[in-house]
């Protein structure tokens, strides 16, 4: 295991899905998609995120994504792609579902 000093600089995944799926109970909770809160729930899920990621005080800036999409039938293709240090930035992308939604997160963390 590594000295704990590297661990505060480091970016953790398990940490990360964490504060992701957290946001997303605080947010969305077990309502149902309803199109009128959607730009509310967007913004609230990556404002929790934000707030979390801040809370952990490590050395990186964050860039929270997230999509909300009914579930209907329709198809949807997501894509993310970085150029950065591999041993010191990072990703995480959460897909989160009920019955007419689905929720789709991605927190980056660049090393500063």
């Amino acid at each position: 295991m590594p000295p704990k000093e590297n661990e505060d600089a480091m970016f953790i995944l398990d940490e990360i899905k964490t504060v992701i799926k957290d946001s997303i109970d605080e947010a969305i909770g077990s309502q149902q998609f309803n199109h009128d809160k959607v730009t509310h729930w967007t913004n609230g899920v990556s404002e929790s995120c934000i707030k979390r990621l801040a809370v952990l005080n490590k050395p990186f800036k964050y860039v929270v994504t997230t999509v909300i999409m009914q579930k209907n039938g329709a198809g949807m293709i997501m894509a993310t792609s970085c150029f950065w240090d591999k041993a010191a930035d990072g990703s995480n992308t959460i897909r989160w579902e009920n019955k007419t939604m689905y929720v789709i997160v991605t927190v980056f963390g660049a090393a500063i």
